[in-house]
């Protein structure tokens, strides 16, 4: 597999996990039947991707990457759908994690 298809796979692991995470709010707790069965099956594509990125791009690079942009999506949900406002430590910690991804896939190596 190429370097290319492993960065398609973990963005579609990133993509199948905000989904997931936004189906678990839905879900009221996993009580209503629709919505987790949605995030269910989201969370079943989005650990297959990632299981096929990490086969060419690095373990710490693939979840990394993959954390940081999945909670700053659905942080920015939160923000758009229930109005939930961070504070401006929040807003702090969100920046610092997208520095983190950047700096991470721009000058990370490993050996």
């Amino acid at each position: 597999m190429s370097i290319f298809s492993g960065y398609v796979f973990l963005t579609l692991g990133i993509l199948t996990g905000i989904s997931a995470n936004s189906f678990a709010k839905i879900s009221d707790g996993f009580t209503k039947l629709n919505p987790t069965i949605a995030c269910l099956v989201f969370m079943c594509v989005c650990m297959y991707s990632l299981s096929k990125a990490m086969s060419v791009i690095p373990v710490g690079f693939t979840y990394a990457t993959y954390g940081g942009l999945t909670i700053t999506a659905i942080a920015v949900f939160g923000i758009i759908k229930y109005n939930q406002m961070p504070n401006i430590y929040g807003i702090i910690g969100i920046a610092l994690i997208i520095i983190g991804v950047i700096l991470l896939n721009t000058y990370g190596k490993t050996t």
